[in-house]
């Protein structure tokens, strides 16, 4: 027990930029990321229909990027592409060439900061959504294309509501409470439309719980109505709404009754199970960590902040 311990410290180090925080897994492997406690975190299996069609879009945006050599949208994209398949570590490459040839273009920091996050390399993800940040400040905003779109074809991100909503992820992985209260409230100031509001809230709430800052946290809900129109953040609009009315509990059991098997259960299962931390139930809250870990969903936000909110409790006991 003693020594895994110890790997979860050493691991959690890695997240903070220590020298596991640059692992690169072997050529050829299906190994994306070490998680904090020591695991191989392999490559997602996709249904072969949904693979075909992924790969069929990779294939497109290769082509256009060789047609258009000079054009840093059509690298983005070969990445996007790239990371839609699980590919973690190749989009990073894509992005890294990019930036290479386009040094001053925010999306490609954007994007790798994102997928920087992924593979558990959180220094580095800092470092490339606070240059993007840099790039953008003052500049109109941009609205950001989905690669798969939502059911309503109407794309919800921008690049700026994008840059602060993974800044202020990173700076929360890292346990920088205050740092991810700050980027969360730059994200709601470019925020357009209620999907943005809810999930930008959502991180602004947490951190800001995780301060100690109370009054601040409950000031937050209030934007947040019962009549917005949310297309793809329901996930994050019914925990906004639990945390306003303090009905967390029922929400948290419908949840864990049928497992975080997706992303968008990992997210909803790991702001529930915050709840049992800032209420000072620290036993419940590390067993609904592990409970939502146990779904398997390694890429997602939840899972990654659950990992890490798991390494700083057990480092303390």
């Amino acid at each position: 027990m003693r020594s895994r311990l110890l790997t979860a410290l050493v691991l959690f180090a890695a997240c903070s930029g220590g020298p596991r925080g640059s692992f690169v897994p072997p050529q050829g492997s299906d190994v994306e990321a070490m998680s904090l406690f020591g695991d191989s975190l392999r490559r997602p299996v996709l249904d072969s229909g949904v693979r075909t069609r992924m790969e069929a879009q990779l294939d497109e945006a290769r082509r256009n990027a060789a047609a258009h050599p000079n054009d840093p949208e059509a690298i983005i994209w070969v990445g996007r592409r790239m990371a839609y398949l699980g590919r973690f570590n190749d989009a990073i490459a894509i992005y890294t060439d990019g930036i290479s040839r386009f040094p001053d273009d925010a999306r490609l920091y954007r994007h790798r900061g994102h997928r920087y996050i992924s593979v558990r390399r959180v220094d580095q993800a800092n470092a490339d959504l606070e240059r993007a940040a840099e790039l953008t400040a003052g500049k109109p905003d941009e609205v950001e294309t989905d690669g798969q779109p939502n059911a309503r074809n109407t794309p919800i991100g921008s690049l700026q509501s994008n840059i602060w909503y993974h800044l202020a992820l990173a700076h929360y992985l890292k346990g920088d409470w205050n740092a991810a209260a700050q980027a969360a409230r730059s994200g709601i100031q470019v925020s357009t439309n209620p999907d943005r509001l809810v999930s930008q809230t959502h991180w602004l709430y947490m951190a800001y719980r995780r301060a100690g800052r109370t009054t601040e946290a409950a000031a937050a809900l209030a934007p947040v109505r019962d009549d917005l129109d949310i297309i793809e953040n329901s996930s994050y609009y019914r925990l906004v709404k639990a945390y306003k009315t303090g009905l967390v509990q029922p929400a948290m059991d419908s949840v864990f009754a049928t497992g975080a098997r997706s992303a968008s259960d990992a997210s909803l299962a790991y702001g529930l199970a915050n709840w049992f931390l800032y209420n000072g139930d620290t036993d419940r809250a590390i067993q609904a960590y592990e409970r939502l870990i146990a779904g398997g969903q390694w890429a997602s936000f939840g899972y990654i902040a659950a990992e890490a909110d798991l390494a700083r409790l057990r480092r303390v006991r």
